[in-house]
């Protein structure tokens, strides 16, 4: 799927990264994009997190609270393509195109090999294969960050999270009270992404990086 494609079929989010779109599907056959993230898309990422439900953001924050702190959003909107990588997902079905979800690699220095991973997705669009999705995005991504590997930090209780990390290689390697460490591997988390067929819009996040590599 060439950018050209990408750029005629669908508005975009304003990209922080040079011209990074994708357009693929989950698995009900909903046509999304995958692009991402700047400062200019905080209106869309606040909407994305109200339309959680309170327990997905008491998981995905730490927190139940119908938006996080300032200092927090701003975090999350400060994608400079270095330290902090960062992809959202927009439903391409509905005429607002909300925000589905989004995914970040976060790490303090440039030369650090190992960055904090985290990954939200809106409660309307849980069980298609947008985490996946949104996984193998930002995975293919670090591949030109010299990255080696991922950490996440889990509640105890978000069994649904370490049922995907660990569905991707993770091991955990760490507990602070209630939270998990979970290490992953970039490369055999992409090796196992690669080999599954569901949901089939993976396909198209491999072939838009596959195409990157080789031009």
């Amino acid at each position: 799927m060439g950018d050209d494609t990408n750029r005629k079929a669908a508005p975009r989010w304003q990209e922080a990264r040079g011209d990074a779109s994708i357009l693929t599907r989950l698995e009900d056959g909903r046509e999304i994009c995958i692009r991402t993230v700047s400062p200019q898309d905080e209106g869309r990422l606040r909407e994305g997190i109200a339309r959680m439900s309170p327990r997905s953001r008491y998981l995905r924050f730490f927190s139940g609270a119908t938006t996080p702190p300032d200092w927090v959003i701003e975090r999350l909107l400060d994608v400079d393509g270095v330290l902090h990588l960062a992809w959202g997902a927009i439903d391409l079905s509905d005429p607002a195109q909300p925000a589905m979800g989004v995914v970040h690699a976060m790490r303090p220095d440039a030369g650090d090999r190992v960055a904090e991973f985290s990954v939200g997705v809106v409660d309307d669009y849980h069980g298609l294969g947008l985490g996946r999705l949104l996984a193998a995005t930002l995975l293919l991504d670090t591949r030109d960050d010299a990255l080696e590997a991922l950490t996440a930090h889990v509640l105890y209780e978000n069994t649904a999270a370490m049922r995907f990390i660990r569905r991707l290689g993770g091991q955990r390697v760490a507990q602070d009270g209630p939270t998990l460490e979970y290490r992953l591997d970039i490369a055999e988390a992409l090796a196992r992404l690669r080999q599954e067929q569901d949901p089939p819009g993976l396909a198209d996040i491999f072939a838009h990086f596959d195409a990157s590599d080789a031009a």
